[in-house]
């Protein structure tokens, strides 16, 4: 396990000991004040995918976003994460990625859900443009370029996910 999966499995247990659980074994953080969370950049070449969240979404409703989720399931690498918020939100699986890295984590509290977030960015690189199929928390998708993202009404911080899923900020 590398370090950055290490020290996210050590996070994910840590809440694993002291929140309620759902049935399922997923940690359950609608009561915490505090939530680690994973943002996935997808990039095909020098491009990357925005998905718009739609209306059923609990928190920034219909604001752009990468593939994301939290980390709730203690018996899971991070790259295990990955793969499951890909498979579910845009149907990409394992064969489609030629590679993957970790961004530096940082957290940052959102003053209007009372949440403090403990963002882990990541990139993953597809082989080929894929097919996008989008599940039940978005509306659309657009592939833009670094630069274009400033364009979006997004969730708070993505530019700053994206350069550390990058590896083009070191202190932001």
């Amino acid at each position: 396990m590398k370090k950055t999966e290490e020290e996210v499995h050590k996070l994910i247990q840590h809440f694993s000991k002291k929140l309620p659980h759902f049935k399922d074994g997923r940690i359950d953080y609608s009561a915490s004040d505090t939530a680690p969370v994973i943002t996935v950049f997808v990039a095909y070449k020098n491009t990357f995918l925005l998905l718009k969240r739609g209306k059923k979404v609990i928190t920034y409703k219909e604001k752009w976003n990468t593939v994301a989720g939290y980390l709730d399931n203690p018996n899971q690498t991070i790259f295990e994460k990955i793969l499951e918020e890909l498979s579910e939100e845009i149907d990409i699986n394992k064969e489609q990625i030629s590679s993957y890295s970790f961004g530096k984590h940082y957290q940052f509290t959102d003053e209007n859900n009372k949440k403090t977030w403990i963002v882990h960015p990541s990139l993953v690189t597809l082989i080929e443009k894929p097919e996008i199929n989008l599940n039940w928390e978005h509306t659309e998708y657009k592939w833009i370029t670094m630069n274009e993202i400033q364009n979006f009404e997004t969730v708070p911080n993505l530019k700053k996910s994206m350069k550390r899923a990058l590896k083009l900020a070191h202190n932001e």
